[in-house]
């Protein structure tokens, strides 16, 4: 077995900053670690930003040193939608967003994922859209600013978050349609 390349690291590394990530985010307003939640939001936007970047990295390095691999095309998506859907879960948990807004979000990635499912069982290759792209910028800026939490102190903080989120979820679901839309054969049986 060949040894795991860069890119697949950083994608691991951003799965293991996962717990890290909500441990500090729960955990300071629980009052785990006994520090104010103040810090326990910088700590955990800090780990968040940090998993963010690894995505940016990953995906850089593999195609400028064409170092894409299977594993990579799996877990590269997988580790993006593990990291948002924790921050989301956490948030809802937070009272930061409401819940009905991360159902539609994780929703998306089901049925998403099950696209491609079906894709790769009929040999097809389901690419990224600009749209899908566009919403997983828009889902991070918005983790981001719900964490750091600035609408409690600056009232434009709050708007620009509401706004982000707004954006946010007009991006996941336009992105859901034009999926389906692109790929609606992929659901016929009449494939070869």
């Amino acid at each position: 077995m060949k040894a795991m390349n860069l890119p697949n690291k950083l994608t691991l590394f951003r799965v293991f900053l996962i717990v890290p990530f909500v441990v500090a985010l729960l955990g300071g307003h629980e009052g785990w670690f006994g520090v104010s939640s103040t810090v326990a939001d910088w700590i955990a936007l800090a780990l968040f930003i940090l998993a963010s970047l690894t995505d940016f990295v990953d995906g850089w390095i593999a195609r400028k040193y064409n170092l894409v691999t299977n594993f990579g095309k799996f877990m590269d998506p997988l580790a993006d939608k593990l990291l948002v859907g924790a921050a989301l879960v956490a948030l809802v948990e937070m009272e930061r967003i409401p819940g009905w807004i991360v159902i539609v979000i994780i929703s998306r990635e089901f049925i998403i994922s099950g696209f491609r499912l079906i894709a790769a069982d009929s040999n097809v290759v389901i690419a990224a859209s600009y749209w899908g792209k566009f919403k997983t910028v828009f889902q991070m800026v918005m983790v981001c600013l719900m964490i750091a939490n600035l609408g409690t102190v600056w009232v434009w903080m709050k708007w620009l978050t509401d706004i982000c989120m707004w954006i946010a979820l007009a991006l996941t679901v336009i992105s859901l349609v034009d999926y389906i839309l692109k790929n609606k054969g992929v659901l016929s049986d009449d494939q070869n």
